[in-house]
C-alpha cells in the first residue's frame, strides 16, 4: 500500500474521525473516557505501521504543535461553559484553592520521590514532577458530562485551574532559574501575573467587542487565529497566556455581567448571543478534531517497551498512590462532603505530555523512564473511567428526584437532627 498517496491519507483521517465520533457515543454509554480509547487506537495503528515497516519519527514535532493548539481550544471550550453567578462564587473559589493546594502538594511529593530514587539533580526532579502533578482538563471535561451540574462544574473549574497553574509554575521555573534570591523570584512572578491579568481583561473586552462589530460572515476562525497569535506571542515573553484565553471565554459567556450599565451601549446583546452560540459550536467541533488527532498521534508515538521496566512500574505505583492520598486530604480540607467520584477524577493527560516534551535538553535525565509517564496517564484514566461507570448508576436516581442542590439538603438534615 502506498502511504505517500494523498487519498490514502484522507481516507485514514476520515476513518479516525468517524471512530472518534463512535468513541464519544461509547463513552456516554460505558463511561470509559473517549481519550483512553483514542490512545488505544493510536497504539493499534502503531502496531500495524510497525508490521508494515512504516516510520513514524516525524510525528513527534506534529504532536507538539497539535498539543499547543489543542490546549488553547480545550481551555476556550471550558471557559465558554462557565457561568458567573452569585451561587458560583463559592464553587469557583473552592475549586481554585483546591487545584492550587493539590498541585503544590503533588509537586512536593513527586519531587521528593523522583529525587530520592530516580533523578539526582533537584531542579530536574522539580521539572519532571510538574507534568505529573497536573489534572488534565482535556480528559476531565469530555468525561464528566454524565455527572450532576454542580459536580460537573466543580471538576471543570478545578481541572482548568490546575492546567493554568501548572503551566505558570513550569514556565516560571524555567524563566527564573538564574534569579539570585527567592525574593526576586516572587517579585518577578507577581509582576508577571499582574500584567498578564490586566492585559487579559483588556484583550477579553476588545475581542468580545470585535466579535460583535465585525459584520463579515467569515470572522469566527479569524478570532481564533488572533487568540492563538496572542497566546503564542505571550508565551515567547513568558506570560501566562492561558489566562487570556480563559478570561476571554468567561467575558463572552457572561457578557450581560461584564457589559452592564453604560457599557451596554458598546454591544448589541441579542446579536452577540447569536454569534456566541455559533462560536461555541465552532469551538466544540474544532476541539473534537484536535483532541482526536493529538491522542491518536500520542498513542502512535508511544514506546511500549518502556512499560516492561519493573522499576518504572513501582515508581509509577508510588506516584499514583500519592496522588490519590493527596486528593483525599485536599477534598476534605476544602469541605467537599461527597468525595466520590471526585477523588478518582484526577487523570493526567494533554498538559502532562506537553510539559514533559517542553523540558529543556539541559535538564532532561536519562535515568527517567518515559514508562512512568505512560503508566500514570493510563492508570489514572482507567481509574477515573471505572469510578464514573459506578457513579453513572446513581445519576438515574438523581434524575428521577429532579434534585441537584445537595448542600441545601445537607443543611435541612442537620437542622432536623438538632431539633431531635
Amino acid at each position: 500500500m502506498d502511504f505517500q498517496n494523498p487519498y490514502i491519507v484522507v481516507i485514514a483521517v476520515c476513518l479516525i474521525l468517524i471512530l472518534s465520533y463512535q468513541f464519544n457515543w461509547i463513552s456516554k454509554v460505558s463511561r470509559i473516557p473517549s481519550v483512553l480509547l483514542l490512545i488505544l487506537l493510536g497504539i493499534g495503528i502503531r502496531v500495524g505501521l510497525d508490521y508494515l515497516d512504516v516510520r513514524t519519527g516525524s510525528l513527534m514535532s506534529l504532536l507538539q504543535v497539535i498539543g499547543i493548539v489543542g490546549l488553547i481550544m480545550i481551555v476556550l471550550e471550558a471557559s465558554l461553559e462557565l457561568e458567573l453567578t452569585r451561587g458560583n462564587r463559592t464553587l469557583i473559589l473552592k475549586s481554585f484553592f483546591l487545584a492550587l493546594f493539590s498541585l503544590g502538594a503533588c509537586i512536593l511529593f513527586i519531587t521528593w520521590l523522583l529525587n530520592r530514587f530516580v533523578i539526582d539533580d533537584l531542579f530536574s526532579a522539580i521539572l519532571y514532577s510538574v507534568p505529573l502533578s497536573v489534572v488534565s482538563s482535556a480528559i476531565v471535561i469530555p468525561s464528566v458530562g454524565s455527572l450532576l451540574k454542580q459536580k460537573r462544574e466543580f471538576l471543570i473549574y478545578e481541572s482548568t485551574f490546575s492546567d493554568i497553574l501548572a503551566i505558570m509554575v513550569f514556565f516560571y521555573l524555567l524563566s527564573n532559574i538564574n534569579m539570585a534570591s527567592v525574593g526576586s523570584i516572587v517579585l518577578n512572578v507577581s509582576v508577571n501575573l499582574g500584567i498578564t491579568i490586566i492585559l487579559s481583561v483588556i484583550i477579553g473586552y476588545v475581542m468580545v467587542i470585535l466579535l460583535d462589530k465585525l459584520k463579515s460572515q467569515v470572522k469566527l476562525f479569524l478570532l481564533i487565529a488572533v487568540l492563538m497569535l496572542l497566546y503564542s506571542i505571550g508565551k515567547l515573553f513568558h506570560f501566562s497566556s492561558l489566562v487570556m484565553i480563559l478570561v476571554f471565554g468567561i467575558i463572552l459567556n457572561n457578557s450581560p455581567i461584564f457589559f452592564s450599565g453604560k457599557m451596554k451601549r458598546w454591544i448589541d446583546m441579542p446579536a452577540l448571543k447569536v454569534v456566541q452560540n455559533d462560536f461555541q459550536i465552532l469551538t466544540m467541533e474544532s476541539t473534537f478534531f484536535i483532541r482526536t488527532f493529538f491522542f491518536v498521534i500520542f498513542g502512535i508515538t508511544l514506546e511500549l517497551n518502556n512499560l516492561l521496566d519493573k522499576r518504572a512500574a513501582l515508581i509509577s505505583l508510588a506516584i499514583i498512590s500519592g496522588i490519590y492520598l493527596i486528593r483525599i486530604v485536599s477534598l476534605k480540607i476544602f469541605l467537599v462532603k461527597r468525595i466520590f467520584p471526585e477523588i478518582f477524577v484526577s487523570p493526567r493527560g494533554l498538559i502532562t505530555i506537553l510539559l514533559f516534551f517542553s523540558i529543556p535538553a539541559t535538564y532532561q535525565s536519562v535515568s527517567f523512564n518515559p514508562g512512568i509517564l505512560l503508566y500514570v496517564i493510563l492508570v489514572t484514566s482507567i481509574i477515573m473511567a471505572l469510578s464514573l461507570m459506578v457513579k453513572g448508576r446513581d445519576r438515574k436516581y438523581a434524575e428521577k428526584l429532579n434534585f441537584s442542590d445537595w448542600d441545601e439538603l445537607d443543611k435541612e438534615i442537620e437542622q432536623l437532627s438538632k431539633k431531635k
